[in-house]
């Protein structure tokens, strides 16, 4: 019997060992990215569905009395805050004169990459007023 001094039997098997990893990551990047992306508009569209709702929200006592425009601040954050909810979403809304800003926050869950936490947050931010001010 002679034996073989290079015998590369059972390499092929680390090889596709190694390729199949590469793949399920490149796989996992793809889709998870798509989903955090995702999740960036989705949030982004939902904060800016809310500041529209809540510029919405006249005083409309003051617009009888002086004919001008201006944003009710209690209105219009709970406007948008309750559109928030209807849409069961997470944020806050904040006014600060004539224009109000929500920001939504979703959690995307990581369904093939792997990580410690498994999870990545995704916060976006919208700014609507009025319209009163040129």
């Amino acid at each position: 019997m002679t034996g073989r001094l290079n015998d590369e039997q059972g390499s092929i098997t680390a090889f596709v060992a190694v390729i199949a990893t590469a793949l399920v990551m490149v796989a996992g990047m793809a889709f998870d990215g798509g989903q955090v992306i995702h999740a960036h508009n989705a949030a982004r569209n939902d904060a800016e569905q809310a500041a529209r709702v809540g510029a919405q929200q006249i005083d409309i006592a003051h617009l009888r009395r002086t004919n001008q425009i201006r944003l009710d601040p209690a209105a219009a954050e709970a406007a948008a805050v309750t559109y928030l909810e209807h849409i069961e979403a997470t944020g806050t809304a904040t006014v600060d004169g004539a224009a109000i800003t929500v920001t939504v926050t979703r959690i995307q869950p990581l369904r093939i990459l792997p990580g410690a936490d498994r999870r990545i947050t995704v916060t976006e931010t919208a700014t609507a007023d009025d319209g009163a001010t040129p």
